[in-house]
């Protein structure tokens, strides 16, 4: 048999490779040999009869971690929310409400309609930031009047596009909601940035809500997987629905190992992420956005953890000149949304000082097709 270790060594995932040029996604990180290590030395039993260990002892880690009662293993973020939702809204009729920017109505495919048939309220924040209690109060329905559809669930998210919910907000939010029997639930695909950046531990975030979906393959840099976390009953009904829409894997060793190493080492071992190797991502996202506005750009949105809003129409230049521009000097980018992750270079970084000289000097021809939005917010 071939010795693992020359394996990896052959491997085009060894080390960071094109992702380090590649601002598009946090997601488009390369696994580090840890994890193709782990994955090497990893269980090889049935998740379905939920008799893998690696599985069983990830979920375990991440439900003490988190303070909750349990959790459950998903492929995705996308299934993590989707299988929340489903197993929070028993009885119809219900409605969900959420920022009108968030990842479960703009970016899942209509699951929360086509999974529940719920009516989904979404609302604008009046800070251009965050919701706020404020917010949630002006637009959830209470009453019993047959003209409404009552709102049984709230689902925020944090980070959103890179923002950070405050922890005060977000606990005046779920407090409110369980006084007034509405459950809710966390998108927290990113909220290892909202804790590095200091806004609060993940124990403090996480042990407020009903449940919480993190992502082990954004930010974190594994290849594949998200977690759920809740009640002993909520996961046993999430597990049902996982199965339901094709969710239950077999050998989910193979990537429920990377995810533990993902863990311990791009976010860290303690409470705050101190440990980790995402702090250095928003101290880059700061200098990018500095580069920006030193050159008379515009930000879309403020700077709080590894994501960059341009605002490119305010700048006066297209989307797709700065992904062609990109594209001349090795860089991968969508439109005003710059990302970084922990596998970015200098060098990258480099470049991209670059690319913006030449966006703003007006030196490019521009490219016929504009028909790109400005700032697409893809996941």
């Amino acid at each position: 048999m071939a010795n693992p270790s020359v394996a990896l060594g052959q491997t085009s995932w060894h080390g960071a490779g094109a992702a380090e040029f590649d601002l598009r996604s946090d997601t488009m990180t390369k696994p580090t040999p840890s994890m193709l290590n782990a994955i090497c030395q990893t269980t090889l039993l049935d998740d379905v009869f939920n008799e893998d260990p690696t599985t069983n002892e990830l979920q375990s880690y991440v439900a003490q971690r988190t303070q909750h009662e349990d959790a459950l293993l998903v492929l995705s973020g996308t299934m993590g929310n989707q299988v929340a939702i489903r197993s929070h809204l028993t009885q119809p009729p219900y409605a969900v409400l959420c920022d009108h920017r968030a990842h479960i109505i703009c970016y899942e495919a209509g699951g929360v309609s086509l999974w529940t048939g719920a009516t989904v309220q979404t609302v604008v924040p009046k800070n251009g930031i965050h919701l706020t209690l404020e917010d949630v109060k002006k637009y959830a329905v209470l009453d019993d009047n047959i003209h409404h559809c009552p709102t049984k669930l709230i689902s925020l998210e944090n980070t959103l596009d890179g923002m950070v919910m405050p922890l005060a907000e977000a606990r005046r939010i779920v407090e409110w909601a369980h006084a007034n029997d509405i459950k809710v639930h966390l998108d927290g695909a990113r909220l290892w940035e909202a804790v590095v950046s200091g806004a609060g531990s993940l124990s403090d975030y996480t042990s407020l809500f009903d449940s919480v979906s993190l992502c082990f393959s954004k930010g974190l840099g594994a290849p594949i997987g998200s977690i759920l976390v809740g009640s002993k009953e909520l996961i046993k009904k999430a597990r049902w629905f996982r199965k339901s829409i094709g969710g239950g894997t077999r050998q989910s060793g193979v990537f429920a190992s990377a995810a533990r190493v993902a863990i311990d080492e791009t976010f860290g071992t303690d409470s705050h992420g101190k440990t980790g190797q995402l702090f250095g991502t928003h101290e880059k996202a700061k200098r990018i956005g500095e580069m920006w506005t030193s050159r008379g750009g515009k930000l879309q949105y403020p700077v709080h953890t590894n994501m960059v809003w341009l605002d490119l129409e305010a700048s006066g230049v297209g989307p797709n000149d700065m992904a062609t521009i990109g594209e001349e000097l090795g860089l991968k980018l969508l439109g005003g949304r710059i990302v970084v992750h922990y596998q970015v270079s200098d060098e990258a970084i480099s470049r991209l000082e670059r690319v913006f000289d030449t966006a703003m000097k007006g030196d490019f021809q521009r490219s016929e097709d504009q028909s790109k939005p400005y700032g697409s917010s893809k996941p």
